[in-house]
């Protein structure tokens, strides 16, 4: 992330309402937020309490008042990004002294609250069967934003997979909810849906793709992949088993293996 300029133009919005529209577009989207609210003034001071400050990976909306004031807030709020974007979630509240530090003779003091609104990882799920019932949960749970796709009617159900979408069709539905950055995995009742979805996944470049299975599986995945052409680089993209290594058997127990692997993969992503 560029370090923010103390001569930084004037944000895009500086409407609250603006602001907020923002923030939970960015929300609504998985994508990290900071946001600063002026909550208290003392002495002489451009800020007024209720004013607002986003900054997301788009650029900055709002303002707390300008000038030396509000690009030492901006400084905050890029420290405050970079927590969010790797899924840390904060809250403080910072005192801003209009001094000689910042360049100011107003002599007042602001009171700022600094929020860091945590990025949710997207993950889509392939296959709406006992592992996916175990495993979306935890996902929801650890705060991915989770997209489940099962051609069967039976199994495509939302009451399965309470804070999941879920959908009933191919993989290819994932493609307008799951961003590139994300993570599909695949977990059919059968290998060659498992196949299709892998190499789906793998021509949209998506971030993180991986497959339930032996390492027998992972060695007929590759072959397969070689004979339709992906690089060498694709194929090793491929994590087959899914899952740190646990000595799991039951579905329970490989989901918890699966979701350790996405909690270190989220980690990984985010430094």
């Amino acid at each position: 992330m560029e370090a923010v300029d103390d001569a930084l133009a004037v944000p895009a919005e500086t409407g609250v309402a603006g602001v907020l529209r923002r923030v939970a577009e960015a929300a609504e989207g998985g994508r990290a937020v900071a946001l600063a609210t002026v909550i208290g003034r003392h002495g002489s001071t451009p800020s007024t309490p209720g004013q607002k400050l986003a900054r997301t990976a788009e650029g900055c909306f709002g303002t707390v008042g300008g000038g030396a004031v509000e690009a030492a807030v901006l400084r905050s709020l890029e420290e405050a990004l970079a927590r969010a974007g790797r899924g840390e979630a904060s809250a403080r509240v910072e005192t801003f002294r209009l001094g000689a530090g910042l360049g100011m003779c107003c002599g007042g003091s602001v009171d700022v609250l600094i929020e860091a609104m945590a990025a949710q990882w997207p993950v889509g799920v392939v296959g709406a069967g006992h592992l996916a019932g175990a495993l979306v949960p935890m996902l929801v749970g650890l705060g991915f934003a989770v997209t489940v796709v099962d051609a069967r009617e039976a199994y495509a159900l939302e009451e399965r997979f309470a804070g999941a979408r879920v959908l009933c069709g191919e993989p290819r539905e994932l493609a307008e909810l799951v961003p590139r950055r994300g993570a599909v995995l695949a977990m059919t009742h059968d290998h060659q849906r498992d196949q299709d979805a892998v190499e789906w996944a793998l021509r949209e470049g998506y971030a993180y793709v991986g497959a339930v299975g032996s390492r027998a599986k992972a060695a007929r995945t590759a072959t397969r992949l070689e004979a339709r052409d992906f690089s060498e680089a694709d194929r090793g993209r491929v994590h087959i088993p899914l899952g740190v290594k646990i000595g799991a058997r039951s579905p329970a127990e490989i989901a918890v293996s699966i979701a350790a692997a996405m909690v270190a993969w989220r980690a990984g992503a985010g430094d």
